[in-house]
């Protein structure tokens, strides 16, 4: 297995795996957003409301740089909704380290009108547990809070995804039995991936590809297809 990595988990959007964040010289506007993304005016009310409900809680605890938040549309909300670019028929997501909800809780309000969707937020710390709740349960979302360490968990779901919660090579621990039981991985990642996805492989024999992130050029989404083995070492 590879080693605990002495990286901590940064607030999102001020990640300790990426680069430090550089604000926007024209921040992106709601009304872009909906434009881009295709969302709803029902999903753009309920966007705002979390919006807001973030600004609030990272007033008590630290869910994202505080920088980032003048920048939401761009930097939290279209980064998480492009994954639905990526994977239009998908309805069950898993999210490994949901934070602050992104891009889970992003995934689950466009995904509100769809009967059959469901998405599992799953954050091992119980203070962002109970913030995660509190949107879901004033958004009334199809969503599930799960305080729980990723790879203890068997969820059958399309696609397990991932925004600054660990290197590459540990993430593949986290999501392994996600992809081992079917799903496929969208995982966010920063300027670094190349490096990361280098030094995975010394623990893993995966089939990935890369993608250019649609809300920052220097950004991948990295795209997992059929389970990781674990290499012998």
């Amino acid at each position: 297995m590879p080693p605990e990595l002495a990286l901590p988990k940064g607030p999102m959007g001020g990640s300790a795996l990426n680069a430090p964040y550089v604000p926007a010289a024209e921040p992106m506007t709601a009304t872009e957003f909906q434009a881009l993304s295709g969302a709803s005016d029902a999903a753009m009310a309920d966007l705002e409301r979390f919006r807001l409900l973030l600004v609030k809680g990272n007033e008590q605890m630290n869910l994202v740089g505080p920088a980032t938040l003048p920048d939401f549309w761009s930097r939290h909300a279209w980064d998480s909704a492009q994954l639905l670019k990526l994977a239009p028929e998908a309805r069950t997501w898993a999210d490994l380290g949901a934070g602050a909800g992104f891009p889970g809780l992003v995934l689950a309000i466009l995904l509100k009108a769809e009967p059959d969707a469901q998405v599992h937020l799953v954050e091992s710390m119980a203070k962002r547990c109970r913030f995660l709740t509190q949107v879901v349960e004033a958004l009334a979302l199809p969503a599930t809070v799960h305080n729980a360490r990723a790879e203890d968990l068997s969820l059958k779901v399309d696609i397990v995804t991932a925004r600054a919660c660990a290197p590459m090579a540990r993430l593949f621990g986290y999501a392994r039995p996600y992809l081992k039981a079917g799903a496929v991985g969208l995982f966010l990642k920063g300027q670094d991936v190349a490096s990361e996805l280098e030094d995975a492989t010394r623990y893993w024999k995966f089939d990935a590809d890369l993608s250019p992130s649609l809300s920052d050029n220097r950004g991948r989404v990295v795209s997992v297809k059929g389970p990781v083995v674990e290499r012998r070492v």
